[in-house]
């Protein structure tokens, strides 16, 4: 479950960055995701990004966690019965020698949100198993395919398969428009990553996570509780390559050379 929390955090980073550039991946898929030598990752293959014309304007927005009220005041209470600051006395009639606490308040964070929402193209570009209902229906996409594209990487990540992959192409794609999401039994996913896939795998791409704040309404899902996303190129990763030298690579490969046409 780490591993897959992990990776599906860089991709979001990733991809965030990608959208406040302006630019919509839309080829995400296991093949394009490498891990670099330090055991992090890099997108690969920007054959298929769309690039908006208009230039994508950052904006603040208030996060989803609620400042949090004093206990001490009710609904039910009256703002009547508070003396204004100019009129209450410096020292109290009722406990000279106590001195009143202040309590901390949290201030409600903000976002940053660069999301290229305007941004539409009626091309039929990706991979089938990966394909967006509104690339399929050739409606027109537009970013919220990145983040369907998320939630069938997260998918196929922890449970090794596509969730509407089919007998053929065309199998795929009528599955992708008609059927639901089913999780299987084993491995045992929690709940975070099936609510997570879902509100990814939602098709109607309005409704979809992240088409409207973009990355910030992900980081906030409880399947990415505990990510530390200031110092995430700090986390440890899951696993860390072991350095192949050329020679060791041309022995390992010797054997495929039966199996390569030379032209």
């Amino acid at each position: 479950m780490y591993a897959c929390r992990f990776y599906a955090s860089e991709v979001v980073v990733a991809l965030e960055y990608l959208h406040m550039m302006g630019i919509i991946y839309r080829d995400l898929k296991p093949e394009n995701v490498l891990v670099r030598s330090d055991g992090h990752i890099m997108l690969t293959d920007f054959d298929l990004c769309l690039r908006c014309n208009d230039t994508t304007s950052a904006k603040l927005v208030p996060g989803q966690e609620l400042a949090i009220t004093s206990p001490l005041v009710s609904k039910g209470s009256l703002s009547s019965c508070i003396l204004p600051g100019c009129m209450k006395p410096k020292l109290s009639c009722f406990h000279p020698k106590r001195k009143r606490k202040t309590r901390p308040t949290k201030r409600p964070p903000f976002d940053i949100v660069a999301e290229p929402v305007e941004a539409r193209s009626m091309s039929f570009v990706g991979t089938h198993e990966y394909l967006a209902p509104e690339v399929v229906s050739g409606e027109g996409h537009g970013n919220a395919v990145d983040w369907w594209t998320l939630g069938i990487f997260v998918y196929e990540l922890f449970y090794g398969v596509t969730p509407f992959r089919g007998s053929d192409n065309e199998f795929t794609l009528t599955s992708i428009l008609a059927r639901g999401i089913q999780f299987p039994k084993e491995p045992v996913s929690s709940a975070a990553m099936k609510d997570l896939i879902t509100k990814l795998l939602i098709k109607d791409p309005a409704k979809r996570i992240g088409s409207v704040k973009g990355a910030p309404s992900i980081k906030h899902h409880p399947f990415f509780d505990g990510v530390n996303w200031a110092l995430l190129r700090g986390a440890s990763p899951p696993y860390v390559p072991k350095p192949v030298s050329f020679q060791d690579f041309v022995a390992q490969n010797d054997h495929c050379d039966d199996h390569i046409d030379y032209y």
